[in-house]
């Protein structure tokens, strides 16, 4: 589904030249005969000796990458490297990830292998601090790549997503989840559903701790694969103060803490 941004007006490509000396290219890679690209943020100075943090986004069903990067999870992390993917066509004429395991296709699991390994190559990339992010079917996608890829991501941060039936994580994985209570496109009750299935994967038991208006943290404060949530009152949007809740709970999380 396109990204609703709730109270955030849409803005420009230009913009992708802009704070902090951020620039941005769109790359592309050849995968499986197929042609998939991004667009993909960087800080200045991202050849230099120091280790950078990666983060892989992906848009709902029917949406773009350039839609998608007006969520501004670069703006809210400028150190970091962002790629913001985009997603080929589904159900119908609909562009969007699997949600499944395929083990003929398995397009976007590929997408992922082909360009952590490409970017790797060009970044110094901080291997303990790669995280993922999704909205709605991209949000089901960052479950699936919990799932089969687990230890790749230090944190994963599904929004008005859900795990899909066949789909399982088995590792713990630290996981920040962001869901609307009046969501009616990816329903509340399959979110809540999937909230805890994590906290039994990640074996945090039922002890919470409030961290805010509607965000709960699930198991001790010294636990290394939390489970933090936040429930707000709207529906199936994306709302203003996402990417920066986002950004905050994974400069606090790498696979190392």
């Amino acid at each position: 589904m396109r990204t609703h941004l709730a109270h955030v007006g849409l803005v420009g490509i230009l913009l992708i030249l802009g704070a902090r000396d951020i620039s941005a290219e769109v790359m592309t890679w050849e995968v499986d005969g197929e042609r998939r690209e991004a667009i993909v943020y960087a800080p200045a100075g991202s050849g230099g000796a120091a280790r950078i943090p990666l983060v892989l986004a992906f848009h709902g069903r029917g949406d773009s990458m350039q839609n998608f990067q007006n969520t501004n999870v670069h703006m809210a992390w400028p150190d970091a490297i962002v790629v913001y993917f985009q997603g080929l066509q589904t159900r119908g004429s609909l562009t969007g990830w699997q949600v499944e395991q395929d083990n003929d296709v398995n397009r976007d699991l590929r997408l992922v292998d082909v360009a952590l390994l490409s970017l790797r190559t060009m970044y110094k990339i901080d291997d303990d601090r790669i995280y993922v992010t999704g909205f709605s079917n991209g949000g089901m996608f960052t479950y699936l790549l919990w799932a089969e890829r687990p230890g790749v991501f230090a944190a994963y941060a599904p929004v008005a997503g859900r795990l899909r039936p066949s789909v399982r994580p088995t590792q713990p994985g630290t996981l920040f989840h962001v869901a609307g209570e009046r969501d009616r496109q990816v329903s509340f009750s399959d979110q809540v559903a999937t909230i805890e299935i994590a906290v039994a994967v990640n074996g945090v038991g039922t002890t919470t701790t409030p961290c805010g208006d509607g965000c709960t943290i699930y198991g001790p404060t010294d636990t290394a694969t939390p489970v933090m949530t936040w429930i707000h009152s709207g529906g199936h949007v994306y709302p203003r103060e996402t990417a920066d809740r986002i950004v905050s709970f994974f400069k606090n999380h790498s696979r190392t803490n």
